[in-house]
């Protein structure tokens, strides 16, 4: 058992029960959020709510991911470039705080061999503990619930460069209409939902219990559509509702 150890904490509900149980089990621990570009402010509004609930310290490492070309030129490894970017900076801030051990909250229901991020894991030793001990999705939203976690039953949610094409260039433009028009849509009720950019108009997956509530609030949803982009078209392929 490691008695000190740093939490890549995103806000989610895997990396929220997992800084559940370290705060449990280890002696010190702090958590680390990476603000970008690519990620939406409520999920760094979440990620304090977590951390106050726990009494955990967290510590906010900002990150100017526009700045890396090789990243912004969006190229089918993007994930693994920016995540080496991202745990760069963990590991730097880490280091600088005397933690030699980083874990992060890749559970048993993750997909390793799909994920181009986890190469990045493997590279610079951290450790994903829930898949280590075999905790599945469910395992680990049903421990969330058992605590009173509030991001218990929260979708799981891809940064905002996964609404944009490989090989089309990713702007502060483009991650910003979509971080809007989905915070729109996530006000009309909207959960497990992705509005993806494609070539000026947006392709709209959805899951099933949120098609249901399309069909009641479709005109507030072309409304809100047509704000940022020249159309919408919907995906005739539901969503996962995990």
């Amino acid at each position: 058992m490691h008695s000190e150890v740093a939490v890549a904490f995103s806000g989610g509900v895997d990396s929220a029960v997992l800084l559940l149980l370290a705060k449990k089990y280890a002696k010190r621990v702090k958590a680390y959020y990476v603000s970008s570009q690519f990620q939406p402010r409520f999920e760094l509004e979440d990620a304090k709510e977590v951390a106050a609930l726990l009494g955990a310290e967290l510590e906010l490492l900002k990150v100017d991911i526009l700045a890396f070309s090789e990243v912004t030129s969006n190229p089918e490894n993007r994930c693994y470039l920016c995540k080496t970017a991202i745990f760069n900076e963990i590991c730097n801030a880490t280091e600088a705080d005397g933690f030699s051990l980083i874990l992060d909250g890749t559970n048993a229901s993750d997909d390793v061999d799909d994920r181009p991020g986890m190469r990045v894991l493997a590279e610079l030793s951290v450790l994903s503990p829930l898949r280590i001990c075999g905790f599945k999705k469910s395992d680990v939203r049903t421990i969330a619930r058992e605590n009173g976690l509030p991001v218990a039953d929260k979708p799981s949610y891809a940064c905002l460069a996964t609404r944009v094409p490989y090989h089309t260039q990713i702007t502060a433009e483009i991650l910003e209409k979509t971080e809007n028009c989905e915070s729109e849509l996530r006000a009309l009720g909207y959960k497990n939902f992705r509005a993806r950019y494609a070539d000026g108009k947006a392709r709209l997956e959805l899951s099933r219990a949120d098609l249901a509530n399309y069909g009641k609030v479709k005109r507030e949803t072309e409304e809100i559509f047509s704000k940022y982009y020249d159309g919408y078209y919907l995906d005739p392929k539901e969503r996962n509702d995990e």
